[in-house]
């Protein structure tokens, strides 16, 4: 669906001329809501306000500029003498509240950062609280002197005098002509895509680049001619998504999901599901779209309260952690399992069901793939956890079974990652091509070109691509271009060097990253905390990372045997203790996998520590810390690393602690030579 970029725009003489009607009739055309008193008056009070200051000034103006990423409009954009005016206003509110000045600092920031017009322009973001008093008399430039103002808080009566002070201050002859059609590239985080998405944005909108745009809508119209092929012959299909780093491989598989609703809103019989291994993923986008879900629909009715419950009601229709949908199943089945043979028992099953005892979705999308159990690890989970004896298969092969019960059709769409290994038992793409091999080879493979690459790590997988009957590689299914930070394209390049302990090649890249992406390091953490402070701008979000085996930063107040309640940690503002603000509660790498912070700090414990120019991995046991002999833990570890070291998406501090000579699990040797080597490699101190 493709977005208005405005509800109306012109140049300033034009609006003088232009009748209130005729522009209220612009207005009123473009809104995708039953049009309430409320919208209305603002837009009347805003139209006759801009008519009395505007005299004798030249430029453009436009009401309800879109912003996809937000999914949210500006109320006013002025365009004068090469300043970008962002206006927000409160008719009627007699105060400045910390919500709607962050609202109104969002929208100049996201113009600075993804509007390619907006880039060499002042812009001075303005909120005015009509009956307020008058609060701001001066300019204040925020860090990175990038030209976006802190928001200028005035009352109705000051603000052409705001006008005219950042006129004749700031003017310049800079040409804005083509702001309107400029072109818009965001980096969304995965919680601001998905919530695009469901507000029905299309993928493009929300995008950095024409590039990365086009990759994801051809990876995901791809997809869907498998769905549409499968659907309408009867067939079962399945296929793998491979991505460079953070191309987006979980925005596809959203997306699909959501059209897929979209499709089953008009009638069609295709219902799919997204799912994850990755609780707090599942958890935090899940709030967030019900969440988008309540604000939309009050939205469309004022006059009906829409419930919470009801939103997350609906939002788990289409995206589900893959333990509950894999237990789904398992209920039905007839216990004990006699010989290794799964069988459905009818008691068990609906009445009148007839699509062969399976699962109500047609297409079932698995994120990281890769990570679905071995036979063994769901064997012995299914013992102790469920008390069911010699469960016989692995996890991608159930859950083929489970799809595979559809009388009709079935799509599985497999997302491939490689690299961030952190969990035991994990069964690899392998496994699925086998259950497909072995018990399934009337599916159709569509794998990405990419799959059998070495950053997948599986030696076998040509070979059982080779035996598969029905398989078609193509580059459709791999993403090829990155999502990254909008800040620094290199950050996992320079971590991926750090932690290989190249230091040249760390320092190499750190240099060509610091301007845009601060990296610094620091033995306090209150400096740590105040410099995410002081970094933060606007709704941007920080927090504290620590790795899962971080055990001894109790005196710093950090147990990270106090999970962090992760929708709250990302979701909720700085006025509630459980929020990542308030840097309270520290989130590990199994909080934060998948999600990203703006502004992060990672404390680094003994865990891993650098020792003769090497890491050496320990875990704490019992009082004191031991070696970890399993070069498959220290890898875990590594990656864990790995992991908080690139949730960042602009700009990250770096605590090492001093430690203390008096506490033996925490002697200050197995701090220093971690700290010297961040400052050898040229992370600047604080």
């Amino acid at each position: 669906m493709a977005l208005n970029r405005f509800f109306y725009a012109h140049s300033i003489e034009k609006f003088l001329q232009d009748s209130d009607s005729e522009i209220l009739g612009n207005l009123a055309r473009f809104f995708p809501f039953d049009l309430t008193d409320l919208q209305r008056n603002a837009w009347v009070y805003e139209i006759s306000f801009l008519k009395q200051v505007l005299q004798n000034q030249s430029g453009q103006i436009l009401f309800e500029y879109a912003i996809p990423r937000l999914g949210k409009r500006i109320d006013v954009v002025l365009l004068i003498r090469g300043i970008i005016f962002v206006l927000e206003f409160k008719v009627g509110a007699k105060e400045y509240l910390r919500p709607d000045i962050e609202q109104v600092w969002d929208y100049a920031l996201d113009l600075k950062n993804f509007h390619e017009e907006s880039r060499r322009a002042v812009i001075v973001p303005v909120l005015i609280a009509t009956e307020a008093q008058e609060k701001t008399s001066h300019f204040v430039f925020s860090c990175y002197h990038d030209m976006v103002f802190e928001p200028v808080l005035c009352s109705a009566d000051y603000f052409l005098s705001v006008l005219h002070n950042a006129v004749e201050k700031y003017g310049s002859c800079l040409d804005l002509s083509d702001f309107a059609r400029s072109r818009y590239m965001p980096t969304p985080t995965i919680i601001q895509a998905a919530s695009s998405l469901y507000l029905n944005h299309s993928v493009e909108e929300i995008t950095r680049s024409e590039a990365s745009g086009e990759s994801l809508k051809r990876t995901t119209d791809f997809v869907q001619r498998i769905i549409d092929f499968s659907r309408d012959n009867s067939q079962k299909s399945i296929c793998f998504i491979t991505g460079v780093p953070g191309a987006g491989k979980t925005l596809v598989g959203l997306n699909i999901a959501v059209r897929q609703l979209r499709e089953n809103e008009k009638g069609e019989n295709a219902l799919a599901v997204y799912l994850s291994g990755n609780q707090p993923l599942v958890d935090v986008l899940s709030e967030a779209l019900a969440r988008d879900k309540k604000r939309q629909e009050e939205l469309k009715n004022p006059e009906k309260r829409y419930h919470l419950t009801e939103a997350r009601r609906s939002v788990r229709s289409f995206i589900q952690i893959v333990h509950h949908y894999r237990n789904a199943s398992l209920n039905k089945l007839k216990k004990p399992i006699q010989n290794g043979v799964l069988e459905i028992d009818p008691s068990k099953i609906k009445k009148h069901q007839t699509d062969g005892y399976s699962e109500v979705e047609h297409v079932a999308i698995f994120d990281e793939a890769q990570r679905a159990w071995t036979k063994q690890q769901l064997a012995g989970w299914l013992k102790r956890k469920q008390g069911i004896q010699d469960f016989p298969m692995s996890e991608p092969e159930f859950l083929i079974w489970s799809l595979n019960l559809r009388q009709d059709w079935a799509v599985i769409v497999c997302l491939v990652g490689g690299g961030q290994e952190i969990n035991t038992g994990e069964a690899g793409i392998a496994e699925w091509l086998r259950a497909i091999n072995n018990r399934f080879s009337n599916w159709n493979v569509f794998i990405s070109n990419r799959l059998a690459g070495k950053e997948y790590a599986e030696d076998e997988l040509d070979d059982l691509l080779h035996t598969l009957p029905n398989v078609q590689k193509r580059t459709d299914l791999h993403l090829s271009v990155s999502m990254r930070s909008f800040r620094a394209e290199q950050v996992s390049s320079f971590v991926h060097a750090f932690l290989e302990g190249d230091v040249l090649t760390a320092g190499r890249v750190l240099n060509t990253i610091l301007e845009k992406y601060p990296i610094c390091t620091t033995r306090s953490l209150d400096k740590a905390k105040q410099w995410l402070k002081n970094k933060k701008r606007g709704s941007e979000r920080y927090g504290l990372l620590v790795s899962s085996q971080a055990q001894r930063l109790r005196p710093l107040s950090i147990d990270v045997r106090c999970k962090p309640d992760t929708v709250h940690w990302f979701l909720d503002d700085i006025s509630d203790i459980r929020s990542s603000l308030f840097l309270e509660d520290a989130a590990s790498e199994f909080d934060v996998q998948g999600l990203e912070l703006d502004w992060t700090c990672v404390v680094w414990d003994g865990d891993l520590r650098r020792e003769d120019n090497h890491w050496g991995n320990y875990a704490f046991i019992g009082n004191k810390w031991q070696n970890i002999r399993s070069e498959e833990r220290k890898a875990f570890q590594i990656n864990a690393y790995r992991v908080l070291l690139t949730r960042a998406r602009q700009g990250m501090i770096i605590c090492v602690p001093e430690g203390n000579s008096e506490d033996d699990t925490r002697k200050p040797q197995y701090y220093d030579e971690t700290f010297n080597y961040l400052r050898r490699i040229g992370i600047p101190e604080i």
